[in-house]
């Protein structure tokens, strides 16, 4: 069976408005002839006459006065559909976002990215999720609305991004460590006990690969899985932990943190959603309040050589 031409609805709704093929055709823009081909396949397509004359005019034939409501109706409705989305309403906004993230970002991040949701959005709830693994499976499955990571390899075509911030790695130990007193040379730093963050469980990372041009190696001790967990053996041990120094902000408060004696590596963390939430309203006013958060003021200061 064919499908139905679903544009003589609007033909048929001015027509039953009217009650007139040439009105109805200046209303669209058509001629009178055309016009009348359009009310024919009407005619076609319903079965009925539609529109009979009664004297000098027409008018609608019982089936006609059955669908006038009900047409009209089907074509305001799909015009809303076609409209653009009508300008978004935070104060009234009730909707439930997830946000899934590295270790630390939550900590650094989500007291300020709460606080302006709740200022400008009352309605709306953020659900924070740890990231376990790079997949991109939760965000086209919509388990995920926002996740923030590094981006090592090109993107599948419907997975988005933008750059929040550059995050560089520094050293931390406890406040009695050996290192928190005196410069801290590569040849200290690198004679000292280490742990070492990886997901994967590898020995080395990006700061091992910075490190060999020098010509030396850490001796690492200890591998965990999240930067929390590394900065907790170090504030809990003599273990130097090496972690980015914006995510980790917080988590390192009470403890000391030194520049790198070497070029530090740096990390580009980005924020990720799937493509078919780029044109929505509320989730691009949440991406950019997520960049603004994020983007706001610079890295901690530090003091040259060791700082708290």
């Amino acid at each position: 069976m064919a499908r139905p031409d679903l544009n003589l609805l609007v033909t048929l709704d001015v027509l039953l408005e009217e009650c007139s093929v040439t009105r109805a055709g200046e209303r669209l823009a058509l001629s009178p002839s055309a016009m009348s081909r359009a009310l024919a396949r009407l005619r076609r397509a319903t079965g009925d006459p539609l529109l009979v004359r009664a004297g000098r005019g027409l008018v609608p034939t019982p089936r006609a006065l059955e669908l006038r409501e009900r047409v009209h109706g089907l074509v305001q409705d799909a015009e809303e559909v076609l409209r653009p989305a009508e300008k978004l309403d935070l104060a009234t906004l009730e909707r439930t976002f997830a946000l899934r993230s590295s270790d630390g970002f939550v900590e650094r991040f989500g007291p300020a990215l709460v606080a302006k949701v709740g200022r400008e959005a009352p309605g709306v709830r953020l659900r924070f999720l740890q990231k376990t693994k790079k997949d991109a499976g939760p965000l086209r499955e919509g388990m995920v609305d926002l996740e923030t990571g590094v981006v090592e390899h090109a993107l599948a075509p419907d997975v988005l991004s933008k750059p929040l911030f550059t995050d560089r790695f520094i050293g931390v130990v406890r406040s009695e460590h050996p290192l928190s007193t005196g410069k801290v040379t590569t040849a200290r730093y690198a004679s000292s006990r280490h742990v070492h963050v990886s997901r994967r469980g590898l020995t080395e990372g990006l700061v091992d690969e910075a490190l060999r041009p020098t010509g030396r190696r850490r001796e690492i001790v200890t591998v965990v899985d999240g930067f929390s967990a590394a900065l907790a053996l170090a504030k809990a041990s003599d273990l130097v932990a090496t972690v980015p120094e914006r995510h980790t902000e917080n988590l390192r408060r009470g403890m000391r943190s030194f520049e790198l004696p070497f070029s530090a590596p740096e990390v580009t963390v980005s924020l990720l959603w799937h493509v078919r939430l780029d044109a929505d309203p509320a989730h691009r006013w949440l991406r950019n309040s997520v960049l603004g958060v994020c983007r706001f003021g610079g890295p901690e200061s530090m003091r040259s050589g060791v700082g708290e």
